[in-house]
């Protein structure tokens, strides 16, 4: 899904404790109605008090497994950014956890697609969406050592069944 049209006018929260991360992603998701926050706090006030059709969460300084928790619990679709929290464990953590993806912040440029594409598949009822994970799978090779996913085997094993939208299940929603 390459049609970032369904951003338009869409609310969206972002949590980073960097500031130039915050303006380059109000910069990069212009055609959505974007609030920020700098911690974690900030964040669950607004998380409480607005709805939101999707959100962005850094791992480091916000407390962003947490936040993930509140998400999930309101059923927000979010998305992990990372840089300093780039590994395998915070990678299975965040899947787990219930992201709907997890990107790299030097990836952060391609945001809108990501969002668009989760987002499409929420408004057909498809709640999975580890299709990400394809895009992104030779950086985390090069990143983590090709025998990266040999700790969480069975887990990896499962993903593309628990986590990967089918053609068929596309199909279906429509």
């Amino acid at each position: 899904m390459d049609d970032i049209k369904i951003l338009e006018g869409k609310k969206v929260l972002i949590v980073d404790d960097e500031e130039d991360i915050l303006e380059t992603l109000v910069e990069l998701l212009d055609m959505c109605a974007v609030d920020t926050a700098k911690d974690f706090n900030s964040a669950e006030k607004l998380m409480h008090k607005n709805k939101y059709d999707i959100a962005v969460f850094d791992i480091m300084g916000v407390n962003g497994y947490s936040l993930l928790n509140t998400a999930r619990e309101k059923n927000i679709p979010a998305i992990m950014l990372t840089a300093h929290a780039l590994n395998p464990d915070n990678l299975v953590k965040s899947i787990k956890g219930g992201t709907q993806a997890y990107l790299p912040k030097h990836k952060m440029d391609e945001i809108a697609l990501y969002m668009a594409e989760i987002l499409d598949n929420f408004q057909k009822g498809v709640q999975k969406s580890g299709n990400w994970f394809a895009r992104l799978k030779s950086l985390f090779d090069e990143k983590f050592g090709e025998d990266w996913q040999k700790k969480d085997k069975q887990f990896w094993q499962d993903f593309d069944k628990r986590y990967v939208v089918t053609k068929e299940e596309l199909r279906q929603a429509l």
